[in-house]
């Protein structure tokens, strides 16, 4: 963290799961042996921890709309952003798969559009819960004072909606960010309507130039429909730069780190393994085309195009999570980012390293002193924190 911190990242966002599936084999026995979701600690406790080691990089923790009550949640994370210093986000998720639901009390979870609906009303009770206490409503505790919180400024929300009744106020005092940053990451229609909504931040991985502007272009028309400003959303694009130093030492890392291992074909499989056991299914066959999912939708349809009629296993060997193969020395790749910045528009790119618990120091180390440093020589990069908190911060990025 004080390495990334240092070389000048943004944010780092904690991604989460609820459950350790038995989906794939319907067996415990590849999730633990591949460890793409598990073991995993709570984010929330793992934020606090991050935070008294640095002092300025974002922490983004993902949380989920189907299982936290929103006052709970939203009274948990205005907590963590007073103990952050105003550095807090949440990566808005409704959550896959029925083995998480069982964890909460719940034999399945809702339909995907139902979880989403769910989602609008639970941020919409969050934000309120969030304005409950005016900014100004506490006042610096000096000598005789006898109340340094004018009740007046503290009211309750008296939310009673479809999937929530809620009466607030929140018992916190009022964030020091007003409200952490909310990150969105959704792709289907709903996912998209819900991000241009109320998302500052939004997380994608379409494929190509022509998907980014299109994804890009869509975000931001959905905002003006909902009366925001398109430019108060930052678009970042998801990519995993290779790096070298030269083209021919990229390709090999390339070859290295994408090998087609047992390993990776498997901790993928088990990956898209939300309520489909893949493990079932042929994998030197195309992908069925009956097959379906009330998980990760837009994951299996962003997978069906990927695949263009080859064989699973073909797929799952070519198949990035990002929206650009970015592959060189660290000044090829930058020319490749300012180009599709200068071509597609967005506000940059979230560096995802391949997930799955694959992520090394080495890679850290590629990135942080030797792309990020060609990215400032051109402008491309923050040389600095930018403000006195993370929504500070990103609105005064490029």
């Amino acid at each position: 963290m004080r390495k990334l911190e240092r070389a000048g990242i943004d944010f780092v966002m904690l991604e989460d799961s609820t459950a350790l599936t038995d989906i794939y084999g319907g067996t415990f026995e590849q999730e633990l042996k591949w460890t793409p979701r598990a073991p995993k600690h709570d984010p929330m406790a793992l934020a606090s921890r991050l935070a008294y080691e640095t002092d300025q990089i974002g922490i983004v923790v993902t949380a989920s709309t189907s299982f936290y009550p929103p006052f709970l949640l939203t009274r948990l994370l205005s907590t963590l952003d007073h103990l952050t210093r105003g550095r807090m986000g949440w990566n808005i998720v409704t959550s896959t798969g029925d083995r998480a639901a069982q964890n909460f009390g719940h034999d399945r979870l809702p339909l995907h559009d139902e979880r989403y609906a769910i989602a609008e009303e639970f941020v919409d009770v969050a934000n309120a819960l969030w304005a409950s206490w005016d900014a100004d409503a506490a006042s610096p505790i000096t000598a005789g004072l006898e109340s340094y919180v004018d009740h007046t400024k503290v009211r309750t929300i008296d939310h009673d909606g479809p999937h929530f009744s809620v009466r607030g106020p929140l018992n916190t005092l009022p964030s020091p960010q007003g409200k952490p940053v909310l990150c969105q990451a959704g792709a289907s229609p709903a996912g998209i309507e819900l991000a241009a909504r109320v998302s500052d931040l939004v997380v994608a991985a379409p494929k190509g130039r022509a998907a980014m502007r299109e994804y890009r272009n869509k975000i931001r028309a959905r905002a003006a429909d909902f009366g925001r400003d398109p430019d108060d959303i930052k678009v970042l694009y998801m990519v995993t730069p290779i790096l070298g130093e030269s083209e021919d030492d990229a390709k090999r890392n390339a070859e290295r780190y994408y090998e087609p291992t047992d390993a990776a074909i498997a901790r993928r499989l088990i990956m898209l393994s939300g309520d489909i056991d893949f493990s079932q299914l042929d994998v030197d066959k195309p992908i069925p085309d009956d097959l379906t999912t009330e998980a990760s939708t837009s994951i299996l349809e962003n997978l069906r195009t990927w695949a263009n009629g080859r064989t699973i296993r073909e797929t799952i060997a070519e198949e990035r999570t990002e929206s650009l193969r970015l592959l060189g020395t660290p000044e090829t790749v930058a020319d490749e980012m300012q180009s599709v910045m200068d071509d597609v528009g967005g506000d940059g790119f979230l560096f995802f390293g391949g997930g799955g618990g694959v992520l090394n120091r080495r890679y850290v180390d590629d990135v942080c002193d030797g792309l990020l440093p060609e990215l400032r020589r051109r402008g491309l990069a923050g040389t600095g924190y930018r403000g006195t908190n993370l929504r500070e911060h990103l609105a005064g990025a490029r």
